[in-house]
């Protein structure tokens, strides 16, 4: 059994949806059809609709997207944000070396803060320092410009 990692009201959701469903056990699956068997079209046409209206029907190379792909988009966003891959794989119910084969393309390169914590001669970001240096940084640079100038028109 995988654990829900998700907002309350998810949760709250997923339980209205068990107190009407065929299959109501703890291990018994949400989303089925009228039979109690797992639905494997539930939403299909209403997320082919979706995507026909935003014009995101079809993916890159031409193929009809489905719901699949949302969980595609889930993992690399997850990724992105610095969840890390023992976390997402355990919550996704799949394996670190799937996420890893999967979604290793995402970019490290965003992080590179996590990546180069704990070397020789790396700081912890702040935004409020870095902002406050930026601004003075664009101050003296703005300041020297104009001592510049005068020093051209005195001379």
């Amino acid at each position: 059994m995988s654990n829900l990692v998700a907002p309350k009201s998810v949760g709250d959701y997923l339980e209205r949806i068990r107190a009407i469903s065929k299959a109501t056990g703890p291990e018994g699956r949400v989303f089925t059809n009228f039979t109690g068997k797992p639905a494997k079209s539930l939403y299909t046409s209403l997320i082919a609709d979706l995507l026909n209206e935003a014009n995101l029907r079809e993916g890159t190379q031409g193929v009809p997207r489905s719901t699949y792909c949302f969980r595609h988009t889930y993992a690399t966003l997850r990724l992105q944000e610095g969840v890390d891959v023992y976390s997402l794989a355990e919550q996704m119910g799949a394996s670190v070396h799937m996420i890893e084969s999967h979604y290793g393309h995402v970019n490290t390169i965003k992080h590179a803060d996590r990546v180069l914590q704990g070397m020789a001669g790396w700081e912890l970001p702040h935004p409020d320092v870095d902002v406050t240096r930026a601004k003075a940084s664009k101050a003296a640079e703005t300041h020297d410009k104009s001592k510049r100038g005068q020093h051209r028109r005195a001379g």
